[in-house]
């Protein structure tokens, strides 16, 4: 559009699966001077507490299906398979299944970095 501000014409949400690798290959192919752009995750979480800061941020691909499903997935297996700390009653993610589930969802593609 004439006088328009937009970076791209198209941002594809969901581009995980195989619907959305065909939209993707069917862009790049017939719609070539088209600027168009993949969603991912790219988030900064930030917490405060005891005199302390911490940054931390979290980055992969579609947060609505693909890295959902790895992180159901990456869980499972993890409470499946790896060594985890001993827990009792209800706990969170990170105390029960702590660094393992971390490592195996970097492993998965999605990045975690503390700045």
């Amino acid at each position: 559009m004439p006088g328009d501000a937009r970076e791209h014409d198209i941002v594809l949400l969901g581009p995980a699966g195989c619907t959305g690798a065909l939209t993707a290959e069917h862009l790049a192919r017939h719609a070539p001077s088209t600027h168009w752009a993949l969603a991912g995750i790219d988030v900064r979480f930030t917490g405060e507490g005891g005199g302390a800061r911490t940054v931390c941020e979290v980055s992969g691909g579609d947060p609505g299906y693909a890295e959902t499903a790895k992180m159901l997935a990456e869980s499972a297996l993890c409470l499946a398979h790896d060594d985890l700390p001993q827990t009792a009653g209800q706990a969170t993610t990170a105390t029960a299944m702590g660094p393992a589930l971390r490592d195996r969802l970097q492993r998965a593609g999605i990045g975690f970095a503390v700045a």
